[in-house]
């Protein structure tokens, strides 16, 4: 095998035959004699008005070929092995049950949602009718929220551990290949789905359990130890270690945790808007240019600093649509989400303001949930100004920043639709004031950012947990309840699809340790 650092054209690398070519001119070896390649990296390089692709090759010849990377996991018959109970199957869940099969323990997974399949109908009804189901929508359900908001896996979080791991997993379950080598990977809300099944067909098959439509409602314990975990069906499920991945919208289990007298902290999070421009502007302002025949639907990263706190974009789904994620009725929330390919009309990010818990009125060592409760005041205001559907408040972003009421709306990707809304104006001004100088900052870093075709959209309010569960930094578990092992975004220790990933194998990992 030889490698090879390539720097092409959006053309060239765009096709196999121009680039091979390159490659072997490069390693000075006969193209005839390549019988594969692999890549291995590839970046965009927009800096400049020239746009150019960085592309690492593996080439392979003679015969040689790439490792079949799906013989690096093992997955036995564990049903008659030790049963571990997980609670939540989004991406915590999914990989501390695969990682538990790893390590020779049986999963039973609890999830309060619904299989993909069925969520799929009531996430449908939720979009058409505005009918709310609490227990299955954007956020819960099989493959948690991740699964219909885009599939981002870029993540900044490689301290955490090795990455490639949660790469190849998705990739054997049936994500493309480019998973493993772009520089910002993602699998798309249309795909995702299937990698989710495929995923829950091989914990099945290994002996695990799966019970969709059951929500943990208490925990029996005894002596720091939980004993059982009682389910909405009144059935008592015996364990002797339980690993929590409810995701950072399961409110009743916070409290129910509270009450058992584990410890919660307060903690750092982000609250705004979610603006969305027509595709074609986002990607001639980022590409510099209209010529975008051989480049992917433009990302953008954006992040300034204004009054001492962190504005920023989040979760941008270029080429996507904007969902209702609210998980109760009476509350209003967007996020976003993009298919494979990414090329709807629309671009949108989340652009948002950092909340220090010292921020939230009434904060106090003593209040944990009080980040929980203002989160809820922002998302109650938000129905009420949209009316009483899904439909969400709107405005233009420069009568946002102007301090205006806008006249006239333009069409939005959010199929339950919008209304005219003063949004400067009834978000707090905390948060208002500085996403108006935030948008302003960003205009200068993305010319015509700021734009009359761009609107934006409130409120997006879920981009992390306001809580964090209370966990020991060796062992992974509760001080209070010692069988007890939070993971995740909803725990307080992940920010995304990867992450929680990589957080739920750790705590399986530790598990492992525990008996």
């Amino acid at each position: 095998m030889l490698q090879t650092d390539l720097i092409l054209t959006p053309e060239e690398a765009f096709y196999e035959e121009i680039f091979l070519k390159k490659a072997a001119n490069s390693l000075n070896v006969d193209i005839k004699d390549i019988t594969d390649f692999k890549i291995e990296r590839k970046s965009i390089d927009a800096r400049k008005k020239n746009i150019l692709i960085n592309l690492r090759l593996a080439i392979f010849l003679k015969g040689e070929k790439p490792e079949d990377i799906s013989m690096k996991y093992h997955y036995g018959d564990v049903s008659k092995k030790q049963p571990v109970v997980v609670v939540g199957f989004g991406p915590a869940g999914l990989f501390a049950a695969l990682r538990l099969i790893e390590l020779g323990f049986k999963p039973i997974v609890l999830e309060r949602g619904k299989n993909v399949h069925d969520r799929k109908r009531d996430i449908a009804i939720l979009n058409t009718k505005q009918i709310l189901n609490e227990d299955s929508n954007y956020c819960f359900g099989e493959g948690g929220a991740g699964t219909f908001s885009d599939g981002k896996l870029y993540t900044r979080s490689n301290k955490r551990g090795d990455i490639s791991r949660i790469l190849e997993i998705f990739n054997i379950h049936g994500a493309d290949n480019n998973i493993l080598y772009e520089s910002r990977p993602h699998i798309g809300t249309d795909k995702l789905p299937k990698i989710i099944s495929n995923i829950r067909e091989r914990i099945l098959n290994s002996g695990g359990e799966i019970h969709f439509s059951c929500k943990m409602t208490d925990l029996i314990t005894c002596d720091n130890k939980i004993k059982a975990v009682v389910t909405s069906d009144k059935k008592e499920i015996e364990t002797k270690a339980v690993i929590l991945a409810t995701g950072h919208s399961a409110e009743d289990v916070y409290k129910l945790l509270e009450k058992k007298g584990v410890k919660l902290q307060s903690k750092g999070f982000a609250m705004g808007v979610r603006v969305e421009h027509p595709r074609q502007m986002i990607d001639e302002i980022f590409y510099h240019h209209s010529d975008t025949e051989y480049l992917p639907a433009a990302t953008y990263s954006l992040v300034t600093q204004i009054q001492d706190r962190g504005v920023y974009s989040f979760c941008m789904c270029p080429g996507g649509q904007i969902v209702p994620s609210a998980t109760q009725k009476g509350y209003n929330l967007v996020n976003g989400m993009s298919a494979a390919a990414r090329r709807n009309y629309w671009s949108n990010a989340g652009i948002v303001v950092e909340i220090r818990p010292e921020d939230i009125p009434g904060f106090s060592l003593e209040t944990p949930l009080c980040g929980l409760e203002y989160q809820k005041e922002i998302e109650r205001l938000t129905f009420i100004n949209g009316g009483s559907t899904q439909k969400a408040p709107a405005q233009r972003l420069t009568d946002f920043i102007k301090g205006r009421i806008s006249g006239s709306l333009m069409e939005t990707s959010y199929v339950p639709g919008v209304v005219s809304s003063p949004v400067h104006f009834w978000l707090p001004d905390f948060i208002s004031t500085r996403l108006r100088e935030g948008f302003k900052d960003f205009d200068k870093k993305m010319k015509g950012f700021v734009s009359e075709e761009a609107m934006i959209l409130a409120t997006e309010s879920r981009t992390s947990s306001p809580i964090r569960i209370v966990r020991d930094e060796n062992k992974l578990n509760c001080p209070m309840l010692e069988n007890l092992f939070p993971c995740g975004e909803g725990a307080g220790y992940a920010g995304g699809i990867v992450s929680s990933a990589m957080d739920g194998e750790k705590a399986a990992e530790s598990v492992a340790t525990f008996f």
